[in-house]
């Protein structure tokens, strides 16, 4: 078993350096070909909206043929052979089509290797903080060292390392334990059941509505920082303050989580949100975008381990690939489909700093709805005619 935690933990490790490079580098090499912005926006926000589909599929796969391992085996060698496809072409119109084949494959993965670490932590009594700590070491380590890579070599430099982190996944890949036994068989009308359930719906919705700010940072942080003055590598360390900020949060919330009601939780980050977005809003140089950094491990940190945990209360286990594809699709798929191609006409339109207000206006908005929630749920639970939670 502490084989399988070093190879879970190298995997996510791995898995998070191609993160890395997708989410902060993919953006300033489609701007180093020339691309507009709502050029970029839509490469960015095809990938989400392939997601969208590709999540479901291969959760359903996964769940249907009661294996993980074979299944993200799969995606990787899919990954693999669109990266050394997407670094051969600067024509907008194929790009299009091979970032399509590209994100087919690589969305998925992050729900995947969820599935597997929350099926580990179950066995073993783990946490599920424990294991992603190690994603975001590994997104972090990435982010400046490629952002140092990138200033020295040129962009040019960027489709190599993109190969090599997807090699090192898809070799890890083999050594992953195929979860065949803590599954329990799938019956695919029961997957109706859960995605309908009321409470699961209004949970996505929320989801969605927070996601959109997050995804709108994610797609154009890099040229944001690009504008306002930042080198390549300054661009990584703001990268890696994020990913490292993550660390003490998530090694808190794996051993005190446990501690806080879900909704109240996932209100605070929403909040956290708010004022990171806001501050970035109205900053004048890219020095300043490092501090604000900070408050990704108070905002995305809490909100994803929150996340996951009220996702295990709302999803049976035999669904469990399924449910947690459906979170992605909404947490990456459609909120990155709606913030690539509004962000980048906000973006195009008005600039950076009016793109940020929209974002922060938006988690605020997720804020009342998981704070609305949290109280609602709490005077219908306390209502004496209330005998038990209800789904």
């Amino acid at each position: 078993m502490k084989k399988q935690d070093t190879i879970i933990k190298s995997f996510s490790f791995s898995y998070f350096m191609t993160m890395a490079l997708v989410i902060s580098f993919f953006p300033l090499y489609y701007d180093s070909l020339g691309f507009s912005k709502l050029q970029i926006g839509s490469l960015y926000s095809i990938g989400p909206a392939v997601g969208i589909v590709s999540n479901l599929v291969w959760g359903l796969l996964s769940d249907r043929f009661q294996t993980l391992k074979k299944t993200i085996i799969a995606v990787l060698f899919g990954q693999l052979v669109m990266v050394l496809l997407l670094f051969n072409t600067d024509v907008y119109s194929i790009m299009f089509v091979i970032v399509t084949g590209f994100y087919f494959f690589q969305t998925p993965l992050n729900g995947l290797n969820d599935s597997q670490i929350l099926l580990h932590v179950k066995e073993t009594g783990k946490s599920y903080a424990s294991f992603r700590m190690w994603g975001s070491m590994g997104f972090a380590i990435a982010a400046v060292l490629c952002g140092v890579v990138l200033t020295q070599l040129g962009i040019g430099i960027l489709g190599g390392l993109a190969i090599g982190s997807v090699s090192l996944s898809l070799i890890l890949s083999f050594c992953l334990k195929d979860r065949k036994a803590g599954m329990k068989k799938m019956e695919l009308g029961g997957v109706w059941k859960v995605v309908l359930r009321g409470r699961f719906l209004w949970f996505l919705v929320l989801v969605l509505v927070m996601s959109v700010s997050h995804r709108a940072n994610d797609g154009f942080l890099s040229t944001y920082m690009k504008e306002l003055g930042a080198t390549r590598d300054l661009v990584g360390y703001a990268w890696m303050t994020s990913a490292l900020s993550e660390v003490p949060i998530l090694f808190y919330l794996s051993k005190y989580g446990h501690k806080y009601r879900e909704l109240p939780l996932l209100g605070v980050a929403c909040a956290v949100y708010f004022l990171r977005f806001l501050l970035m809003s109205v900053v004048d140089g890219p020095w300043w975008v490092i501090p604000i950094q900070t408050l990704h491990s108070l905002s995305f940190g809490i909100f994803l381990v929150t996340a996951f945990r009220y996702l295990q209360q709302l999803v049976p286990d035999e669904y469990r690939a399924t449910g947690q594809a459906v979170f992605n699709m909404t947490w990456s798929g459609c909120a990155g489909l709606i913030s690539g191609f509004a962000g980048g006409r906000i973006y195009d339109a008005w600039g950076g700093a009016s793109l940020y207000r929209y974002a922060a206006f938006t988690a605020l908005i997720a804020f009342a709805g998981f704070m609305g929630t949290h109280l609602y749920q709490r005077n219908r639970d306390d209502a004496p005619s209330n005998i038990s939670k209800g789904a």
